[in-house]
């Protein structure tokens, strides 16, 4: 059963050695190193050539337009060959036993119809669990293991890949952004996760990555963040989470090129009582993001 390891690319020439070797030391070798490059201008394509001539693993390397993550992701599901899905960012690494840890509790289950996937544990390089909030393998989705299981932080999720085709992620016309969780609660409303409390991703954040510029990248892309703060609502979560749903949909609806009237359109009262907040929010992201 082969896993695609999956790594959207986007001039991280510098830090793609660290993955790679991750991924020769591998305790088994079931996987597909696949990177999508989303229009690189540093020495991207030249690094991985050097990886693919060394020919110690099996890689696949294709280049396009840029036009963010996301887009890159919709590429990479349609040319994976693997059964899973696993998106591995360029700045980070797996640990040396992930490939055999994700067999071992995916063959659990694999047969299951609503299985949609497993997900294990992010880690710092120093070793400590990205987030707080541990479990016993469990089965859940990604709405639930936030709302009910109190987990907080980055998860390492790898999904079916033939899920992640049912979901693809939503392409708005100038915008090179969209949250993940958007297309991860949409998969939580028809399949389940095993959950493990493994570490088997080790990660940083980087000043040039996207967790360190959030709110500024969340601005340029104010369709997708409104999409996804709006789904939100419509899902079986606690009030108090709907409420800065609705906070946060208006945070980044000032954002938007669309009138008022447009926004207005897609408004219920519950979301209404959100407006007054958001914009205080939104004006207090203009003044930070002037400054930085």
């Amino acid at each position: 059963m082969l896993i695609t390891i999956f790594t959207p690319a986007y001039n991280r020439a510098y830090s793609l050695d660290r993955l790679y070797e991750s991924l020769l030391k591998q305790t088994k070798n079931n996987f597909e190193w696949l990177i999508v490059d989303d229009g690189s201008t540093d020495n991207t394509s030249e690094i991985i050539q050097s990886f693919v001539n060394e020919n110690k693993v099996s890689i696949h390397y294709f280049k396009q337009e840029n036009g963010g993550k996301h887009r890159a992701i919709n590429k990479g599901i349609q040319v994976a060959k693997g059964e899973l899905f696993f998106i591995v960012d360029s700045d980070d690494c797996l640990t040396e036993n992930a490939i055999d840890r994700i067999l071992f509790y995916y063959e659990k289950i694999r047969n299951k119809e609503k299985a949609g996937g497993i997900c294990g544990r992010k880690a710092l390089f120093n070793g400590k669990i990205v987030g707080v909030g541990a479990f016993d393998p469990i089965i859940s989705d990604s709405l639930s293991i936030r709302y009910k299981e109190r987990v907080t932080g980055d998860l390492a999720e790898i999904f079916k890949t033939s899920i992640l085709s049912e979901f693809p992620f939503p392409e708005y016309e100038g915008e090179k952004f969209c949250p993940e969780a958007l297309i991860w609660n949409r998969i939580a409303q028809k399949y389940q996760i095993l959950y493990f409390n493994e570490p088997i991703y080790l990660c940083e954040y980087r000043a040039d990555g996207l967790s360190a510029k959030i709110i500024k990248v969340r601005m340029k892309s104010p369709l997708a963040s409104m999409d996804t703060y709006y789904e939100l609502l419509t899902y079986n979560i606690p009030y108090l989470q709907k409420f800065k749903a609705a906070i946060n949909f208006w945070r980044f609806a000032f954002c938007s090129k669309r009138s008022f009237t447009e926004k207005m359109k897609r408004v219920n009262s519950f979301l209404f009582v959100g407006v007054l907040l958001g914009y205080l929010l939104h004006l207090k992201d203009v003044i930070y993001t002037s400054r930085n």
